[in-house]
């Protein structure tokens, strides 16, 4: 291989909550790592992940939503948001195709105005407005920026989605591969393990619950004929809450359990053996303690 037309660089994919971001890193990597759910708070870290080929190795920062905090995890979600955005080469933009710009979208013009790298407009779920909106809603937002590229895309579908590589291409930086071609992600397998919990029960509970809990992989470990153990807690705010996640005689948690363990067992590629708790830990999105003991908060470097 030719290195020296080889590029590489790292892009911020970037936006309010539910605009797509996570659809749009795993229809990339063509391999589902970020988890999606429409509800708000789905992506609480910085999720890393390496799309690679013949020309460019591109490495995806899902950051979560942007949105106004409300406690301390909801402060170090922004926080991650914000810096990334001031990291990378490359920076996409996921809106919706909508002609409102909202509070949301405003705090994130502001801080694109202060980054250097190139910002490319992606107009998701394109799928659900009519071709003739289109030039509306670039309009609008053409108005508020001048964006280096502006894409109409429909992440769920897959449609245009090569149309973002190729565009991110143009203005990578000439560089080496930083990971093998066949690396995805540089997540440990237990914090994909307990994100696939977290979206199963997601998915399953009432809205209020979601916001409130985590997942903590205990233990996992693979026996000699190949089925993986894992024992996990799901971490919630409240004794109403951990009824509720367990169900009638334990129903919620066993549907929960059933359809992570499908996912995960695709995801190893063998059996899992998958035991849920359910613990309750008042206010531990306050708490800079637990937040950093579920992994959520980082030392700087």
């Amino acid at each position: 291989m030719d290195n020296s037309n080889y590029k590489s660089g790292f892009v911020s994919l970037v936006g309010r909550p539910n605009v797509g971001k996570s659809t749009l890193m795993n229809a990339l990597i063509g391999q589902k790592i970020a988890i999606t759910s429409n509800k708000p708070q789905t992506t609480r870290n910085r999720i890393q992940t390496v799309y690679t080929d013949d020309k460019c190795q591109i490495i995806f920062l899902d950051t979560p939503g942007v949105n106004k905090a409300k406690n301390k995890l909801g402060e170090y979600m922004l926080s991650i948001a914000e810096r990334t955005i001031k990291e990378v080469d490359v920076i996409l933009w996921l809106v919706e195709p909508t002609t409102f710009i909202g509070g949301g979208e405003k705090h994130i013009i502001n801080e694109l105005k202060k980054a250097k790298a190139p910002v490319i407009l992606v107009i998701n779920k394109m799928d659900m407005v009519k071709k003739a909106d289109t030039a509306e809603v670039i309009k609008t937002y053409s108005a508020e920026y001048d964006f280096d590229e502006i894409i109409p895309i429909s992440a769920l579908r897959g449609n245009n989605t090569k149309d973002v590589i190729d565009c991110i291409y143009k203005y990578l930086p000439y560089g080496p591969r930083y990971y093998d071609e066949d690396t995805i992600t540089d997540q440990p397998m237990k914090q994909i393990v307990a994100e696939i919990i977290r979206e199963k029960s997601l998915h399953a509970l009432q809205e209020e619950i979601p916001h409130g809990i985590a997942v903590v992989i205990d233990s996992m470990k693979t026996r000699d004929s190949g089925v993986t153990d894992i024992d996990a807690t799901i971490i919630c705010e409240k004794d109403s809450h951990k009824g509720i996640i367990i169900g009638k005689q334990g129903s919620m948690l066993k549907k929960i359990g059933s359809n992570a363990r499908y996912e995960i067992e695709r995801l190893i590629e063998g059996k899992a053996n998958l035991q849920l708790w359910v613990k309750v830990k008042k206010d531990w999105r306050d708490s800079e303690v637990l937040l950093k003991n579920y992994g959520y908060v980082k030392d700087e470097d």
